[in-house]
């Protein structure tokens, strides 16, 4: 960040503060770190004291309730601390090492095995004192663990204590990253806290300097989850400011648009040629007052599950900009979506009066100069486009209205540079991938949400069923009964081409043998090439054709283009077509591999059949059932009893957490390490009402009591206030 930057941002006086503060001090400073361990902690990307102490332990070993072998209940997690008697490494099958580790203390024997691991061999020796957490069973005369978590304990450790579990690298044992996290807490003493304290006590929330001791060294479980719930508040807060900031900079000094509602609107409602749900009209009303607000720029996220409607609400505000006598621009992230969006809408537009134009990377030479000429002398009103729009020959007369379709596909340079053709302009987000309340709360807390839930059109709906591969031919039955009643199919793989290793897929496995045994569970993941040329041999004349992100953008709207006019009766494709194809004569999908995928993703593929007067049928094959984790089974099952978007988003919250559904990384660089998006609601609500009332307080955090905050929203997200110096 520039010296400007931060003079716009923080008084000279915090910068005092900033220097002297042992968080941002480079871990080289510390005791014991030097040489290996030194480099360990910066591969793990640990390169100053805050980062360290950032990294929370992801478990805790509880020898307050340890148990002894004997008294270890069978079927139970338990932890056992005893004696290595002996260690064995066997390899019963080439690909397959198994080290066999048994354990004793006074009152018996206990046997465990690690598979995979040979090195635990070389780190464990005969006479360690070694603590195991994991399941209890029995099996031939011996109470057993398999591949427990384990931790070498020093001969003077004592029991009745919590130890963290740190995550370490090659050079860097758990042992030693303790003692250098408790020389960092040390060293950095009972800090200042950014929180103001009458914060602290309205929400009952410990202080930041003892939040962050028994986060690592916890007296007890309860004290560390309310470490933990304290570390997530700051992490909401601080990541709401800095949102919210972001946008005070942006548009410092910018005068927003007061847009007019008149003609065009009243025209374009009554163009429709349907009649607004209560919840669709909520929605436009919500967005027409931010348009006509002459004190604040509009910042909305349209949230609605597919097919409820958003494009028309939306047509409303482009309507608005109209009787405004200024421009609006849709971006989508496909050439497909933005044509859609160019069909559905231009019709309307047209008969309230509404000029247009659709600018794609498959658009001419000559009908882009002509779109771009129309553009700058205000003569074209709406432009509907892809990234094409962010040309630099396409410029606005007076762009005052942008709108983002399925913002979370584009970076956040995309966004800005659409937003920086009309300074001042408007926002409207949507999406039609369902966020639960929480999220959009956190992630997107600098936008006013409008929700639309219920679908005007309902349409013939699709039901979802989970086969295993011995069930294929229903299947297989389903697409040559749709091909003869002349309807349309999806055949989705995970993969493109057979060398491709999937690595950004679900992991699905209740262990990694699973994934490597060649057991006959074992899911071979299929792919779009190899998919084609058998359902080729499979469907006879079928006419069929493949889809793939790796097609040139002119080829993927060629295949597409030749689908939906019923030129192909079966498209294998993989996940690109989740968004933006409307294909009302398609009443099949078949999902390959369907447990490697996210519940968001399955929903949204599935709602691509049964569009139109005909119910649809997804089948969701899977090869793996026997060996699936918990996660996969339970979004497996859910996805055949409920339909609804909202709820299936909630249910992934509570099964991933981490807050990967929309790819929080692309928001600003977001990365939260301590929330719990399902157990945080409360947190999240008085986080985000809270950062409304210390910027509308405090002058942009610029008072005495919040100058400490700022500074921490500028140390955790610098990088989102550059735009500010053009860095």
């Amino acid at each position: 960040m520039s010296e400007a930057t931060c003079d716009f941002l923080v008084p000279p006086s915090s910068a005092r503060i900033a220097h002297s503060s042992t968080w941002r001090e480079d871990i080289s400073r510390l005791l014991y770190v030097s040489g290996a361990r030194e480099q360990a902690l910066r591969r793990l990307g640990i390169e100053r004291v805050g980062d360290l102490l950032s990294r929370i332990p992801y478990r805790y070993l509880d020898f307050s309730h340890a148990h002894d072998i004997e008294s270890a209940p069978i079927g139970e997690v338990s932890t056992i601390v005893a004696r290595v008697d002996r260690v064995v490494e066997r390899r019963p099958r080439p690909r397959l090492s198994v080290t066999e580790i048994s354990l004793v203390d006074a009152t018996g024997v206990l046997q465990v095995a690690f598979f995979k691991q040979p090195w635990i061999a070389r780190q464990i020796a005969i006479g360690d004192r070694l603590a195991v957490l994991g399941k209890i069973e029995f099996a031939y005369g011996f109470k057993q663990m398999t591949s427990p978590h384990y931790e070498r304990l020093d001969p003077a450790a004592t029991t009745g204590s919590i130890l963290p579990v740190h995550k370490v690298s090659e050079g860097l044992s758990t042992a030693w990253m303790r003692r250098i996290i408790s020389v960092a807490l040390g060293r950095l003493g009972s800090f200042a806290d950014a929180i103001p304290a009458d914060l602290r006590a309205r929400h009952g929330l410990m202080s930041a300097a003892r939040a962050m001791r028994a986060i690592h060294f916890p007296v007890s479980f309860v004290e560390r989850d309310a470490a933990r719930r304290r570390l997530a508040y700051d992490e909401i807060l601080i990541l709401q400011l800095a949102l919210r900031l972001r946008n005070d900079a942006n548009l410092l000094g910018v005068r927003p648009s007061a847009h007019l509602v008149a003609s065009h609107v009243r025209a374009l409602r009554e163009s429709l040629p349907f009649q607004l749900t209560d919840e669709q009209q909520r929605a436009s009303d919500e967005i027409l007052r931010d348009m006509a607000d002459p004190d604040r720029i509009m910042n909305r996220l349209l949230l609605g599950d597919v097919g409820t409607g958003k494009t028309a609400v939306a047509c409303i505000g482009l309507a608005c900009v109209a009787d405004t006598e200024t421009q609006a621009c849709v971006m989508a992230p496909t050439g497909v979506l933005a044509e859609q969006h160019a069909a559905r809408c231009g019709s309307i537009l047209d008969k309230a009066g509404v000029t247009w134009a659709l600018l794609t990377g498959s658009t001419t030479p000559a009908e882009r100069a002509d779109i771009v000429s129309r553009l700058a002398d205000g003569k074209l009103c709406v432009l509907f486009g892809t990234h094409a729009v962010l040309g630099e020959d396409v410029c606005f007369r007076h762009l005052s209205l942008v709108v983002i379709d399925e913002q979370h596909r584009f970076g956040v340079n995309q966004r800005n540079m659409l937003r920086a053709k009309g300074i001042g302009a408007d926002l409207l987000v949507m999406t039609a991938t369902p966020i639960p309340r929480t999220m959009a709360l956190s992630v997107f807390g600098d936008l006013d949400t409008s929700v639309i839930r219920h679908r005007p059109i309902a349409g013939a709906g699709v039901a979802t069923r989970v086969l295993s591969e011995s069930s294929r031919d229903i299947a297989i039955g389903a697409l040559r009964d749709a091909i003869a009643r002349g309807e349309q199919a999806y055949v989705i793989c995970p993969l493109v081409e057979p060398t491709d290793q999937g690595d950004d897929l679900e992991e699905v496995f209740e262990d990694e043998d699973a994934r490597d045994s060649g057991s006959s569970q074992a899911a071979p993941l299929r792919n779009v090439e190899q998919e084609a040329e058998r359902l080729r041999q499979v469907l006879g004349t079928a006419r069929i054709a493949r889809l793939h992100g790796r097609m040139p953008p002119r080829e993927k709207d060629r295949v597409i283009t030749a689908f939906r006019s019923g030129e192909i009766d079966v498209l294998v494709s993989t996940t690109v077509v989740e968004v933006g194809v409307d294909v009302g004569g398609a009443t099949v999908m078949v999902i390959e591999n369907g447990e490697r995928f996210g519940l968001a993703t399955l929903h949204q593929l599935r709602g691509r059949v049964g569009r139109g007067s005909t119910p649809g049928t997804c089948f969701i094959l899977t090869r793996a059932a026997g060996k699936l984790n918990v996660q996969a089974r339970v979004r497996l099952r859910a996805l055949e009893r409920t339909s609804d978007g909202f709820a299936l988003a909630e249910m992934d919250l509570r099964l991933r957490h981490e807050g990967e559904i929309l790819g929080l990384r692309q928001h600003g660089g977001v990365s939260l390490r301590y929330v719990d998006f399902d157990a945080d609601t409360d947190l999240i609500e008085w986080a985000h009402d809270d950062a409304i009332e210390l910027l509308g307080s405090s002058g942009g955090l610029r008072s005495a009591r919040t100058v400490p905050l700022r500074l921490e929203v500028i140390d955790r997200y610098g990088d989102v206030f550059k735009e500010v110096s053009g860095g």
